[in-house]
């Protein structure tokens, strides 16, 4: 018999984790800022790249940091609350879903790549390190973002085998499958030639 007992740890993991994740940094503090709403400039989102176009790097920096520690305290927390049980895996769920379908925007929120890294290294940390030694060598050679965070979500995904059960690399590879998709509109406009590059002038 399914009791309350049963359930509770998991439901109320999940939802905290989308609390924490649902919390859309990026459009908070550009509106604190005075900037308006980031969604209505550069891609629409409400990630650090964007935040970047608004000329503000203090802001992008802030965003950047927000949305990975976020996922990083929402899995934290849940551990803290149910030791020993799955309740970390599912807030990370929690955050990761919170923060690309925020309720507060309609559910249109941002691709995942901090909020990302935030999860993995609350979760397995060797497997955050791989994940953002690959972002970082990524953008260093592409000046793509959006190359970055495909790439470092599929390396985080490999390398989950090594430090990781099968179970993370299952729910690993999710993410990462999720965050791709997130980065349609990015994959189209790289076959086009037309994403533009990180700081990069536009003509």
């Amino acid at each position: 018999m399914i009791t309350w007992d049963i359930l509770a740890a998991p439901l109320l993991s999940l939802l905290i984790g989308y609390a924490f994740g649902a919390t859309p940094f990026g459009f908070l503090l550009t509106r604190l800022a005075g900037l308006g709403d980031v969604r209505q400039i550069g891609s629409g989102n409400i990630g650090a790249t964007n935040v970047l176009r608004t000329g503000r790097k203090s802001l992008a920096a802030a965003t950047l940091l927000l949305d990975a520690l976020k996922g990083a305290a929402a899995v934290l927390l849940a551990r803290w609350l149910w030791p020993g049980t799955n309740a970390p895996e599912i807030a990370a769920i929690g955050a990761f879903l919170g923060h690309l379908y925020p309720v507060w925007l309609g559910f249109k929120g941002g691709k995942g790549a901090a909020t990302l890294m935030g999860v993995l290294t609350a979760l397995v940390w060797p497997v955050g390190l791989v994940y953002g030694g690959a972002w970082i060598a990524l953008f260093a050679l592409t000046r793509y973002a959006s190359v970055a965070s495909m790439g470092a979500a599929i390396a985080a995904s490999v390398a989950a085998f090594a430090w990781a059960g099968l179970r993370d690399v299952a729910l690993f590879a999710g993410f990462a499958l999720l965050l791709i998709w997130k980065h349609r509109g990015n994959l189209a406009r790289l076959r086009a030639g037309t994403e533009p590059k990180v700081g990069a002038k536009k003509d």
